[in-house]
Order: C-alpha cells, then structure tokens, then sequence
C-alpha cells in the first residue's frame, strides 16, 4: 500500500472525526501483525545494543544519536536473510516499525546519564545507586509516555503535523517493503561493512583486546618476550612524540604551553568521523571554531595570565594544566553561556512551537471510530497525577530533593512537554537542555544550597518532555503505515525498560569501574576519552546557582558576557536567514568542552560527507546512491562497530584485571 495523506485544504477543513474516519478507512491495516514475541524481542535486544553506542557516543560527544532508522534498516534485513534461508517468515511492515519503536525508545533512556544524572554524581562526589537509576528513569519515562498519547490525538491526528524524522522512517519503511527492497539490502550491506571496518580498527588500538589476544590466546609474552601488548596508537602525533624524546625534536607550544597540554592532539577516531556524517557540516565546522578559539587562543592566554594554573589536588599532588584543568578552571563558563543563551535564544525566536499553549480543543462530534486502536484516555487521566507523586516521591527519597521543590516542578513538565513536542513536530529539534534550564534556574531561585534541587527536578522535567516529544515522532511513521496506536504505547513502555536494563549496568563498567580496593569515585568519571559535555554544561548552571558570579575570575565574567552576546547574534542570525547562517551557538559552545580532536575528527567526517555531497549530486548515480542515500548507514556503521569494540574492551579490562 503506497503512502496516502490528506490534502492542505482537507487538513485545514475537515474535522478531527472526519480525519479519523478517513484515516481508519484508508490507512489503517486492520490486522497485520504489530506487536508480536518476535518484534517485541527483537526491538529490545536492537534497542539494548543500539542504546549502549548512544550512551557510549553521549558520554563522548554530548551528542544524543538517533537509532530510529538504523533499527529500521538492521530489522529488515535480519528477517529477510532469515525468510530467504527458511528459518522464519518475513517480517511485516508493522512488526518493523514496532520494533522500530522498542528501540528508539530505549535509545531515549541514555540521556539523563549523560546529562542530569551524571552532573548530580560529579557536583556532589555521590555515585547513585543502581536500582535508583532505572527506577526513576524508568518512573519519569513512563511519564511521558502517559502525556503523549493525549496529544498524539491533536498534534498527529487532528493537525496533521509534519514530524520530519519520524516521517523520515515512515518513507524508509514503506519504501523497503512496497518498493525496492535491493535499496534497503544495499544499505543493510553497507551498514555492515562499515562497522566491520571501523570493529577492526578499533580492535587494534584497543589495550584490551590485544592484550587478550597476544597474552591470552597467542601466549606472546612466553615465546616472543612481549611485557606490554602492542597497539596500534589511536593519538597519532604520539609517533612523533616518541621519536621527538629520542632525537630532540621541536616540541610545539603557544605562548610557552605545550600544545598537549591544551588538548591539541591528531587522533584517528572512526565513531567521531561517523558523527560528523551525521551531525553535518554546520554544527561541526562550529564546534570546531569554538575549540580553536577557546584552546588555541584563548586558553594559552589565560595561562600566561595565571587564571588556569597548576593546583594542588585533594591527595596533595600538584595537578599539572591539562585540557581536563582548562575547561574546569575556566573555558566551561564562557562555553556553558554559549550553549544555553543559544539554545534559549533559539527556542524562544520559534513562536510557533509556543502555539499548542494557547489553542482550544475541538469539541468533540459523534462517535469515535478509533476508540477500540487508540490508547485510553482514561489511563493517562489516571496515570499522570500517580506517576507524577510518585516522580516527586522518588525524587524527594533517591535525591533529597525538598516536597515542595519536586511538586512545584509539576507543573511545568505540562507547559515543556507542549513546547518540546510543538519544536519536536515543526522541526525534528527538541530543545531538551534549553527546557530543562527554564527548571534548573526556577529550582535554583527557590533553593541555592542544595544542587539536587535545580539538577534532579529539571532533569525529570526535560527528561519527561523530550521522552513525550520523541514517542510522538515514533507514533508519526505509524500512523502513517496504519498501525495500531495501543501496541506502539507497549512497545514504547518495553523499550524504556530495555535500555534502561541495559545501559544502566554498562553506565557502571565505563565510568565508575572500581579501584583496586572495590571502591567506585567520580575522580575519573570526566576523562579525554569520555568528556561528558552535556553533564558538564548541567554542573556548570548548578555550580553557578550555587556560588554566584563573585566566585568565578573577571576575566571568566566577562568572557561569559561576551559569549552572551555572541550566541543571542548568531542565533538571532540563524532566524532571520532562516537557518541559511552558517554558524550555530549551540555548537561553538559545545566544541569548547569536546575534546579538541574530537572536534577535529567530527570535522573531517562532516567535511567528508559534504564534498562527495557536493560531488555527486545527481540521484541515480553509483556516487550519489553512495555517499548521499549511503550516508546515514555508514556513519551508523562507523559509530556502532567502534562503539561496541571500544564496550569490549573496557568490559575485557575489567575481566582480567
């Protein structure tokens, strides 16, 4: 059944019981199996690896990545190689987008980690416990499931919103399974490829695994004498640094500080090149400007002035300046204003995601056609004020959170949830940290002593709704391909417990593995391979809150006026070119807390995509089909097979050390 949709005039005309008629009697695919065993397994086992590379990419990148149409592509071919060789009937369209679904949803559940979650563990030295994580994760999605399906009635039903991604993965679906599906098995293929390429490589500049492979296996440290493994350096200049120890060579520096000191390193990383692909052009060439201008510029500066020292440590070592130091000691303040003026700016210069606030429901007219498929009313009438206390109780019991602090934040997840779900509609952008800032800094003026107040409630505030926001864009492509509203309401509930199940333990492995006496600390949480820039910029706003301006240095006063200023003008560009402006605040900012070779590597990957963009335009051409369509399977490739090799790894240095 090729795609069909109501005309502009129709959608502006006709009422919403005129559209759900149309939609049951031309859309909907009655009985086609959805929600079975199989692609509620399948979602959630795609949905338990997919989410471990978002949260292993997030605590790298900062960057949420999209699995949507990863899953999409993964499911299609598994079942099709399966149904060819005989082992189990061809998955149907709507059993994909369930599974679609399953994952993508479980994808959501690594954002309070990377963000909210993690800043609460790094401004209060406190690891959260386990089971804590998951409950309120799970607490606070399903919060957000509850407030999405009411709206689903008005903002997909009634006004036909446009939803890009997600009609993205509807096009995709429909397009494998009604047209050629050698376009799919092509991608399926590249995807593949490229993450047995990007596997391998990592394979070899991974301690880890070379250790198991030449101690363990091949038994080298007996027969060949080897004391430590060999590996392949991921740092690429670390050669030249070598050779430069042996043969004093030129060590370069600016100003007098050491270029290794400021972060300035050429690493051949394959899951950044992969993010560039994705995050395009514009975003990394801005990440890359706010790296330069911040450890290029402005960081050697501020070390000659003495503003980014040397310090003594809490085991009275001298800790030496470090790119770790630089950002800490200053560059955060000036890189968080950028990134949440910006996004600030950005939010509210959309005066069209703010229209939902303000419009009157439709009267309701006869009956409703869809009230045996559509999800009841009633749960979520019922749902949402006892899932909400118990959001604030949990809330109040995990994080010390006052009562009063965690019901006053209530109210607000209503008005957010229909502006992240207005953004998320007109512009597949849901402004989570702009939103859960609003929270932050009305916490923050009520209670400035305790940094869970401002950190855990808007973290359930943005958290709930980027969680309502995201399903919506799930439930487009089923709506869309006619499926049943009620299973994808069960399907998103077993993705949140999916990821959360999964990415909760590995959370632990990757970041807070144990000392040597089984004790877990946050000291090494924050790291060059892990940088965590999201939760940086969350402890940044609460450390503000907390001591105010007086605390920090005039010169970080006033670079975070300057960038104040800056980002309202680039954003305030942005709109007025209509995104044509080639700069994004958001961007700057967060290139100032990246690592700077991961801005770089994330650079090339962007440049790379761009210019065989530009290269073959044409559609129908083997460079076009390639390096366009191809896009997005390739960088999926690169991400998750260096993602899961680098998992691995840590999980294989935990086992033999």
């Amino acid at each position: 059944m090729a795609l069909v949709q109501l005309e502009e005039e129709q959608v502006r005309s006709w009422t919403r019981a005129q559209k759900d008629e149309w939609w049951f009697r031309n859309v909907y695919r009655g009985d086609m199996p959805q929600l079975t065993v199989r692609s509620a397994l399948t979602g959630a086992l795609l949905g338990a690896v997919l989410s471990a590379t978002a949260l292993y990419i997030g605590a790298k990148t900062g960057i949420t990545i999209g699995v949507g149409l990863t899953a999409v592509i993964l499911a299609f071919a598994l079942y099709r190689i399966m149904h060819r060789v005989g082992i189990a009937a061809d998955f149907t369209i709507l059993e994909n987008n369930c599974t679609q679904s399953i994952a993508t949803a479980a994808g959501y559940m690594v954002s309070p980690m990377i963000a909210s979650l993690a800043a609460y563990m790094l401004v209060t030295g406190k690891i959260i416990p386990w089971w804590h994580m998951i409950v309120w994760m799970c607490v606070v999605s399903s919060i957000g499931v509850l407030l999405a399906f009411p709206m689903k009635r008005r903002f997909i039903n009634e006004e036909q919103l446009p939803f890009p991604e997600g009609r993205a993965s509807g096009v995709v679906l429909d397009a494998l399974y009604t047209g050629s599906a050698a376009a799919g098995m092509f991608k399926a293929r590249l995807l593949g490829f490229t993450a047995l390429v990007a596997g391998l490589y990592q394979f070899i500049v991974s301690d880890g695994w070379m250790k198991l492979l030449q101690f363990k296996i091949l038994r080298m440290d007996q027969w060949a004498g080897l004391k430590e493994p060999w590996t392949f350096l991921e740092r690429l200049d670390s050669y030249y640094y070598a050779a430069a120890a042996k043969g004093n060579l030129y060590i370069p520096t600016i100003l007098g500080t050491d270029i290794r000191q400021l972060g300035l390193r050429l690493t051949l990383d394959a899951a950044m090149l992969g993010i560039g692909g994705l995050i395009g052009i514009v975003v990394a060439t801005s990440c890359l400007l706010g790296a330069f201008i911040n450890f290029v510029i402005l960081a050697p500066i501020m070390i000659q002035a003495g503003d980014i020292a040397e310090r003594i440590g809490p085991t009275g070592a001298v800790v030496p300046i470090s790119r770790a130091e630089i950002v800490n000691q200053w560059s955060l303040w000036w890189g968080v204003t950028m990134m949440v003026v910006g996004s600030l700016v950005s939010l509210f210069g959309r005066p069209e995601i703010f229209k939902g606030l303000l419009k009157r429901r439709e009267k309701k007219h006869g009956d409703d056609v869809l009230k045996h498929i559509e999800f009841p009313l009633w749960i979520s009438a019922a749902g949402v004020p006892v899932f909400s206390v118990l959001g604030a109780w949990v809330t109040h019991e995990f994080f010390d959170v006052p009562w009063l602090l965690a019901f006053i934040s209530l109210p607000l997840i209503f008005v957010l949830t229909v502006i992240a779900t207005n953004s998320m509609a007109l512009t597949s952008w849901t402004p989570t940290g702009a939103l859960s800032k609003i929270t932050q800094f009305t916490m923050g003026a009520i209670d400035r002593t305790n940094p869970a107040s401002n950190l855990i409630p808007a973290g359930m505030t943005g958290e709930i709704a980027a969680n309502s926001a995201n399903l919506l864009s799930d439930i487009k492509p089923g709506y869309m391909l006619g499926a049943k509203p009620r299973q994808q309401a069960v399907g998103h509930v077993i993705g949140i417990f999916a990821g959360a199940i999964a990415c909760v333990p590995l959370f632990f492995l990757l970041f807070l593995p144990p000392d040597a006496n089984g004790v877990r600390s946050t000291a090494a949480m924050v790291s060059d391979q892990f940088a965590f820039p999201a939760a940086l910029q969350w402890k940044g706003v609460a450390e503000l809150i907390a001591k105010g301006l007086t605390a920090l240095p005039y010169s970080a006063i006033v670079s975070m006026v300057v960038a104040a200023v800056s980002a309202a003008a680039i954003e305030i560009a942005r709109i007025a070119t209509k995104n044509r402006f080639p700069l994004s605040a958001v961007s700057i900012g967060l290139g100032v807390v990246l690592p700077p070779e991961a801005t770089f590597a994330m650079w090339v990957g962007a440049m790379v995509f761009w210019l065989m963009g530009r290269r073959y335009p044409t559609k129908g051409t083997r460079g076009h089909e390639f390096w366009v369509e191809g896009l997005e399977p390739i960088c999926a490739g690169l991400i998750s097979g260096a993602a899961l090799m680098g998992i691995g790894n840590a999980i294989v240095n935990v086992l033999m050390s």
